[in-house]
C-alpha cells in the first residue's frame, strides 16, 4: 500500500513539477525506447545471421558432390564431401548423386534377324562419373538415359538371332552395353556399367516348336548311346566268341553256366541243346569206309572239316576267273543181243571203219 502510493506520487509530480513516468532506478521513457530499438536491432542481426549462415554452410554427403553456381556460372571444381562455404548472395549449390542407380527399361517388342517376334525386357545400372556434365550437358539424364536404353534394346533385337537372345545372354548384353554407353559417357558424363536382359518372351507357336524340337533331339541323343551300346557290347561278345572258338569245352561250361541261371527260378522247362562238338566227337569216332568203297570215301571227304586255308584257296581261284576244269565222261556201255529176236540190231554197233558196203558183199557173192 505504500509502494503504491509512493509510486501515485512520483506520477503525478509534486507542486508544480511535472509528472514523470512510471519505472524503476529513475528510469524515463526514452530510455525504454531505445531500449526496445537495440533489443529489435540484435534480434534482426540474429536472424539475418541465421539467414546468411543458412545460405552459406552446406553439407555435402559422401556420395554427393556439390556445383557451384556463381551468377548462374560454375565456379571451379565440384566439392566434395563435408561442409561448404559459400557466398549467401550470387552462389548457389546443386548436388549431384554419385551412386550407381538401376533403372528397368520397359519391355519392348521387336522382330529377330531371322524373323522372329519376341518381348524383351532388361535393366540397366549406371553412374554419374561427371557432375558439371550430367548437369550441364543434359536437362534430365535419368529421363535420356531411359530413352537411349529403348532404343538401343530395340536395336539389338533386331540385330540378332532367336538362339543368340535365348543363349548367348553375355553377348548380348555387352553389346547392349556398348551401344547405351557410346552417347552417354562422353557427352553426358554417365558410364553404364552394366546391362542384363531380364526376360524374352516368345509366342506359344514358337514354345511349343521349341519342345518339339528338344524332344527329337533328347531322342537323336537317346539311340545313338544305344546303338553305341550296342556296339560295344557286339565288339565284347566278338571278342568272348573267338576266345570260346579257340577251346570247345570252354562253350560247353558257358552252355552248363547258362543252365544252372535258368534252372534256379524253379518255375520255367529246361531245355537241353545238344551241343554241336558232341555231334563233331561223335563223327570223329566213326570208322574210315575202305579203301576199294569209292562212295564211301567221297562221303567223308564231303563232311571234312575245311581249315581256313582250304577255304581261302577256293575263294582265290573263284575270284581269279579260271575256267572250270571239266572231267571226262566215261563211254556208254553196250547192250548184250539177243538169239531169238532175229530182228534185234547186233549187240556191238559197228564202227565206220569196218561196215562192209553192198557192192563189195555182191562181188563176193559171184560164181
Amino acid at each position: 500500500m505504500l509502494v503504491s502510493g509512493d509510486v501515485d506520487k512520483v506520477g503525478a509530480g509534486a507542486g508544480d513539477q511535472p509528472p514523470r513516468a512510471a519505472g524503476y532506478h529513475g528510469v524515463t521513457g526514452d530510455e525504454v525506447q531505445v531500449m526496445v530499438a537495440l533489443v529489435a536491432i540484435l534480434v534482426v542481426l540474429a536472424v539475418a545471421g541465421l539467414i546468411t549462415a543458412g545460405r552459406s554452410l552446406k553439407i555435402v554427403q559422401q556420395y554427393e558432390q556439390g556445383i557451384i553456381f556463381r551468377f548462374g556460372k560454375v565456379l571451379g571444381r565440384p566439392r566434395g564431401a563435408g561442409l561448404t562455404l559459400i557466398r549467401p548472395v550470387g552462389d548457389r549449390m546443386q548436388k549431384v548423386n554419385m551412386q550407381i542407380v538401376a533403372m528397368t527399361v520397359p519391355a519392348q517388342d521387336g522382330i529377330t534377324k531371322d524373323n522372329v517376334t519376341v518381348r524383351v525386357d532388361a535393366v540397366v545400372y549406371f553412374r554419374v562419373v561427371d557432375p558439371i556434365k550430367a548437369t550441364i550437358n543434359v536437362q534430365n539424364y535419368m529421363f535420356a538415359i531411359s530413352q537411349q536404353a529403348q532404343t538401343s534394346l530395340r536395336s539389338i533385337i533386331g540385330q540378332s538371332e532367336m538362339d543368340q537372345l535365348l543363349s548367348e545372354r553375355d553377348t548380348v548384353n555387352r553389346e547392349l552395353r556398348r551401344i547405351i554407353d557410346e552417347p552417354t559417357e562422353g557427352p553426358w558424363g554417365v558410364r553404364v556399367e552394366r546391362v542384363e536382359i531380364k526376360d524374352v518372351s516368345l509366342p506359344e507357336s514358337m514354345k511349343r516348336s521349341m519342345s518339339r524340337q528338344a524332344e527329337a533331339e533328347r531322342e537323336r541323343r537317346a539311340r545313338i548311346i544305344t546303338a553305341d551300346g550296342e556296339y560295344q557290347a557286339s565288339k565284347r561278345l566278338a571278342a568272348a566268341a573267338n576266345v570260346m572258338a579257340r577251346d570247345p569245352a570252354a562253350l560247353q561250361l558257358r552252355l552248363l553256366q547258362t543252365v544252372v541261371e535258368v534252372a534256379a527260378e524253379k518255375n520255367s522247362t529246361l531245355v537241353m541243346p545238344v551241343p554241336v562238338e558232341l555231334l563233331r566227337f561223335f563223327d570223329k569216332l566213326t570208322p574210315t569206309a575202305p579203301a576199294g568203297d569209292r562212295k564211301s570215301a567221297a562221303d567223308s571227304a564231303s563232311l571234312a572239316d575245311f581249315g581256313n586255308e582250304d577255304v581261302a584257296q577256293e575263294e582265290a581261284a573263284i575270284e581269279s576267273g579260271a575256267p572250270l576244269q571239266i572231267p571226262e565222261v566215261p563211254p556208254i556201255p553196250t547192250l548184250p543181243a539177243h538169239a531169238g529176236n532175229a530182228n534185234l540190231a547186233p549187240a556191238a554197233v559197228p564202227q565206220p571203219a569196218t561196215m562192209a558196203h553192198p557192192n563189195d558183199d555182191n562181188a563176193d557173192s559171184g560164181p
